[in-house]
């Protein structure tokens, strides 16, 4: 997955700090929108969503996985995109496990694919080490050796 990211050229570096988790999934969505591989619709989508239902998109603390349904009109294509931000985002006040600074976008045009998607993710960030190496990268020197440092 990592490799999948560099060559795909599917990686942000936010140097800012969005002032809301709002701005951030807005952010996080910008490379698969300048792509064409989604459009304003599905960001705003997901903004809804988590309006709606809380912030279920933090997998892990530290770890947001924006997405919305595979049934979405404002999704073109297929691909996961990542974006660090420079601070933590808050999504729920007074409880840090909703924080999230590693940012991992997902669009998908059917259900196989969705779940393809989330299975490949998964298994990368269960891959021991790899989540604390992203939460250091800068860079996309430093991203460099992260991906020769694990093979996922």
């Amino acid at each position: 997955m990592l490799k999948y990211f560099y060559d795909n050229e599917l990686i942000q570096f936010c140097t800012d700090t969005p002032d809301n988790w709002q701005d951030a999934i807005i952010l996080s969505c910008q490379t698969l929108l300048e792509k064409g591989i989604i459009k304003q619709q599905y960001i705003d989508e997901i903004v809804e969503c988590v309006q709606k239902y809380g912030p279920y998109i933090v997998i892990v603390p530290g770890v947001a996985m924006p997405h919305s349904s595979e049934e979405s009109q404002g999704v073109l294509g297929t691909a996961i995109s990542f974006t660090k931000m420079s601070q933590d985002v808050v999504f729920e006040e007074n409880n840090a496990e909703k924080n999230a600074r590693l940012f991992f976008t997902l669009a998908a045009k059917n259900s196989e694919e969705h779940v393809e998607n989330i299975s490949n993710l998964s298994e990368m960030l269960m891959t021991d080490g790899v989540i604390e190496a992203l939460m250091d990268v800068e860079n996309m020197e430093d991203y460099q050796k992260v991906m020769a440092t694990f093979d996922v």
